[in-house]
């Protein structure tokens, strides 16, 4: 069974940062291309970024380039996205996807990033 499971949100103030992290589980994670991607608040999904399945590529929204990486560990089965520098636009529930474009085939329950002072 696939399961990919968030973790790592918050509510952090302007500027600050955070580290998501998706553990994931039930397939062959390295042969897989995953993304993250986020919902704000009565908003619709938006694509943050995407990683191959050997960390060699990487995609990025024009809205946070130059702020956010994405990586993966794949020893470890884990995708991470370093956010840096947040705004209180990146308010969102944050998910991990497995695929490089939405709407992706698995994806987790999320976890829910707060920016605000």
């Amino acid at each position: 069974e696939v399961q990919l499971v968030e973790s790592g949100g918050g509510l952090v103030q302007p500027g600050e940062s955070l580290r998501l992290s998706c553990a994931a589980s039930g397939f062959s994670f390295s042969t897989y291309d995953m993304m993250w991607v986020r919902q704000p608040p009565g908003k619709g999904l938006e694509w943050v970024s995407s990683i191959s399945g050997s960390g060699a590529y990487t995609q990025y929204a024009e809205s946070v380039k130059g702020r956010f990486t994405i990586s993966r560990d794949n020893a470890k089965n884990t995708l991470y996205l370093q956010m840096n520098n947040l705004e209180p636009e990146d308010t969102a529930l944050f998910t991990c996807r497995r695929g490089w474009s939405l709407p992706g085939d698995y994806w987790g329950q999320g976890t829910q990033v707060t920016v605000s002072s």
